[in-house]
């Protein structure tokens, strides 16, 4: 019955947009993240703290026994255990997408080199498409950033050292910056059983700009503006809010140090969009008011990503 439950919801789930607008967004997040890997990471044979740098350093350790194993099969187990984890401790829609966007980042690594090998793009006798290891090191953490924040943000991951990072910001309430962060030093130091000393130290740099960028990418995508307006047409201001915006807003009295005049304050969260449109409406109707406006990055409680959702 549970079996035959699941199996309908799932019908009815790919009936909708948000599904098929989301699953388009994690294979471009993750073609992003298969050409970050493709072009900047493997020619130039970084470790920066993820699974992939964890399976290379195992591989090597087996090696040092004469025990053969393939790096691609410790990813596999690696990730299957996370994505188990990631299911249990995180939630099933977290744990549903990471399996997808875990098992296209082969094939699409495979699809970019059909494309465009990356042998075309080094000179002769190079091992780095960029021709510098640094300059390697900043594209693979720009692209890898940018895909980290945009899957983030619909509840999905890259896979591998990313599930460990949503782990640590469920239950220690850490930024997935510095999550990210902590999570890649601990493999980047486990790097310095195969790896000379700079390279590891490489790593380890790049692990960190990793977590500072996805924390500036994620902080700009999830970005809204938080709306204090002390008006005498606040009734004007909170119908507006409610029924065009489809907002929700909470209304405060208030008392004029200065002038000792009662008033009403409305606080609202809004997009960027919806901030200019109800400037744009105040400046048409001619409202005025004391206005401030401040940028906030994380929102908890009743704001829907998919359905406007009242706050407050």
């Amino acid at each position: 019955m549970k079996i035959r439950d699941a199996v309908k919801t799932a019908l009815k789930a790919v009936k909708t947009w948000t599904f098929w607008k989301e699953l388009i967004i994690m294979t471009l997040g993750m073609m992003i993240s298969a050409a970050a890997v493709n072009y900047f990471l493997i020619p130039s044979k970084l470790i920066v703290g993820s699974i992939s740098g964890l399976s290379i350093v195992i591989s090597g350790i087996f090696e040092l026994f004469s025990i053969p194993v393939k790096v691609s099969t410790i990813i596999v187990i690696i990730n299957a255990i996370l994505l188990i984890m990631a299911y249990l401790l995180i939630d099933r829609e977290f744990g549903i997408k990471t399996v997808y966007t875990a098992l296209i980042l082969g094939p699409l690594m495979d699809l970019w080199e059909m494309i465009l090998p990356s042998s075309k793009l080094m000179t002769d006798g190079s091992t780095s498409v960029m021709g510098d290891i640094w300059l390697d090191l900043c594209c693979f953490v720009l692209l890898l950033s940018a895909a980290q924040a945009i899957l983030f943000h619909i509840n999905a991951s890259t896979g591998g050292l990313d599930i460990l990072a949503k782990i640590v910001n469920k239950y220690l309430h850490f930024d997935i910056g510095a999550s990210i962060s902590v999570a890649g030093a601990v493999i980047c130091c486990t790097a310095f059983i195969i790896n000379p000393f700079r390279m590891v130290v490489v790593g380890l740099i790049g692990t960190w700009i990793n977590g500072i960028v996805v924390d500036y990418f994620t902080a700009s995508i999830n970005k809204r503006k938080r709306v204090c307006i002390i008006s005498s047409s606040h009734e004007i201001l909170r119908r507006y809010i409610i029924e065009e915006l489809d907002r929700g807003c909470s209304l405060y009295q208030v008392t004029g140090g200065y002038s000792g005049k009662e008033n009403t304050e409305i606080q609202a969260l809004l997009t960027q969009d919806e901030f200019s449109k109800l400037m744009d409406f105040m400046k048409k109707n001619d409202i005025h008011g004391f206005i401030t406006a401040g940028n906030v990055s994380e929102i908890y409680g009743l704001w829907n990503k998919h359905k406007h959702g009242p706050i407050g």
